[in-house]
């Protein structure tokens, strides 16, 4: 029987994702070992790609990471997706809404 792999609190395991996380046994066991919520960042990240190429990158990156320890990805700002907790001043208005930054919005006005 194989081992079927945890998804997120607010996405599902994306076939790419699961390709690459059962290539090795450690990085199986280092994914099943997430929280939810950690697994649902990876997730998020891998899906919020918009292109192909960068979703691949984000992907081979994605188990690099998990195999140095980390438990999140990298300089990524979290998942806007959930339902159990509210967005961030920062997600909501950068991420959601999509405002510009303050610096980027200073530039503009000189």
């Amino acid at each position: 029987m194989q081992l079927k792999l945890l998804g997120g609190l607010a996405h599902a395991l994306p076939a790419d994702l699961v390709a690459a996380l059962t290539e090795t046994e450690e990085a199986t066991r280092l994914w099943q070992e997430l929280t939810p919520i950690g697994r649902n960042e990876f997730i998020c990240w891998v899906e919020d790609a918009k292109q192909a190429k960068t979703r691949a990158k984000r992907i081979k990156r994605a188990v690099e990471e998990l195999l140095e320890g980390q438990k999140r990805p990298c300089c990524w700002a979290g998942c806007i997706h959930r339902t159990d907790k509210k967005p961030s001043k920062w997600q909501q208005a950068v991420l959601i809404d999509k405002k510009p930054r303050r610096r980027a919005a200073v530039i503009k006005a000189r």
